[in-house]
């Protein structure tokens, strides 16, 4: 396991009239390797659940290992964990700040102590990564840059630090369909080349759908069920409680189910949908 989560719990405005519990009793373990989808509608908990992942929330009870980095110690090493866990927040474009986009990418890397040749190579290395030309941005202020592009900058900062795990709150927010396809095509080429366990915060249904591996439904601060999403997505008492809209595969799917047209594997993707309508014309 990459990361274990134990009875976390957290309170916001501790010990004041204003106390409002965010997360209760909360356990999980994130595989190596695995895309983890963590969703519920908002207000459930899913932000404040992340940011325990690399301590942006300090620990107020329960356990959390991320690898060998015990949270719970006195002391936790912070500087690893957060080389570890790599946290690209909602809109990282808004978290730009430096002059021009090489010095913008090198802050993490400078915060990790690294040598100046070393920064320079990972610099280099996540701009285009990202899909972006070293020699043509290097020196530009990132501000100058479109959306898209400052997003993949932004990105390029977490993963200059070379995060064995990338943990993203919704990272398609606010880009128009070309946009979250260009992101959602970069999340799977950085979890192939750089990042093999994804934790990405969702909204979109059909993204999750298409990508992920496993499910984490939050609801009322409490995870409801951790599954693939074909468990999920046909738990229909489960959708209802997390307050969920399935994605087009599964209400086509389950439309056609009502008239009695059967599967032979319940579809969640839209390839899966056509080759079971294939094969059942093909019958």
């Amino acid at each position: 396991m990459s990361i274990v989560v134990k009875d976390l719990s957290y309170v916001y405005s501790q010990g004041t009239p204003y106390a409002q519990t965010a997360l209760e009793n909360v356990g999980i373990e994130i595989r190596e390797g695995e895309y983890l989808a963590v969703v519920g509608k908002t207000g459930s908990g899913k932000s404040t659940f992340i940011q325990h992942l690399n301590a942006l929330i300090k620990l107020q009870s329960g356990e959390i290992r991320v690898f060998d980095i015990d949270l719970t110690a006195k002391k936790p090493d912070l500087r690893r964990l957060r080389g570890t866990v790599g946290m690209v927040m909602q809109y990282p474009e808004y978290q730009l700040f430096d002059e021009t986009v090489e010095k913008d990418v090198a802050f993490g890397p400078k915060n990790l102590a690294l040598p100046e040749e070393e920064i320079r190579a990972r610099v280099k290395e996540a701009i285009e990564l990202v899909g972006l030309k070293y020699d043509e941005v290097k020196d530009r202020s990132p501000f100058e840059l479109s959306g898209g592009q400052k997003r993949r900058v932004a990105i390029a900062g977490v993963i200059a630090m070379k995060p064995r795990v990338l943990v993203l709150d919704e990272p398609t927010a606010g880009l128009d369909p070309l946009g979250k396809r260009e992101i959602l095509a970069l999340i799977r080429r950085l979890k192939e080349t750089t990042s093999p366990t994804v934790v990405i915060v969702s909204h979109d249904m059909e993204a999750v759908a298409e990508h992920c591996d496993r499910m984490a439904v939050f609801s009322g601060g409490k995870i409801l069920k951790v599954a693939p999403p074909r468990e999920v997505f046909y738990d229909e008492a489960l959708m209802r409680e997390a307050e969920m809209d399935a994605p087009s595969v599964v209400k086509v799917a389950k439309a056609l189910i009502s008239r009695g047209v059967s599967f032979h594997n319940l579809p969640v993707k839209k390839e899966e949908l056509v080759k079971e309508l294939v094969e059942r014309r093909g019958r």
